[in-house]
């Protein structure tokens, strides 16, 4: 029997156009041997959890480089718990400033990546603390 690979989602949320980091991210976590799914940019937060649902996803990577993290990035968390799927793991990066990251993990995100985190810090992270979901 097999066990199934960790599937992660990747998303930009909002008007922020800068993918590159998210980019650099997919083929990381694809090496990692982790399943990836990139939705690309602009999505809405209600576009980002459907296909986290639909997807099946143990892990939604949210990228912010525009400020509008501290609305975007909670309100994917929410929308992941009011479907019952709270177990989906919710992480962030981006510019995020030192002061907003307690609201965001009060918010539901289990982790956030800013600048200088090194891909190998955050592959390690998720192989610590995320389980495929059954």
């Amino acid at each position: 029997m097999s066990v199934r690979r960790i599937r992660i989602l990747l998303a930009k949320p909002g008007l922020d156009g800068h993918d590159r980091g998210a980019k650099v991210l997919a083929r990381c976590f694809r090496d990692a041997g982790f399943e990836v799914i990139y939705t690309g940019c602009h999505q809405t937060p209600e576009q980002i959890a459907a296909a986290a649902l639909q997807e099946d996803v143990d892990v939604v990577g949210l990228s912010c480089l525009s400020g509008a993290h501290k609305y975007l990035f909670p309100q994917v968390a929410k929308l992941l718990k009011d479907e019952g799927a709270d177990d989906i793991v919710v992480i962030g990066g981006g510019i995020i400033p030192e002061q907003d990251m307690d609201a965001l993990y009060e918010a539901g995100l289990k982790a956030i990546f800013t600048p200088g985190a090194t891909l190998e810090s955050l592959v390690e992270w998720i192989n610590t603390n995320v389980t495929p979901r059954a």
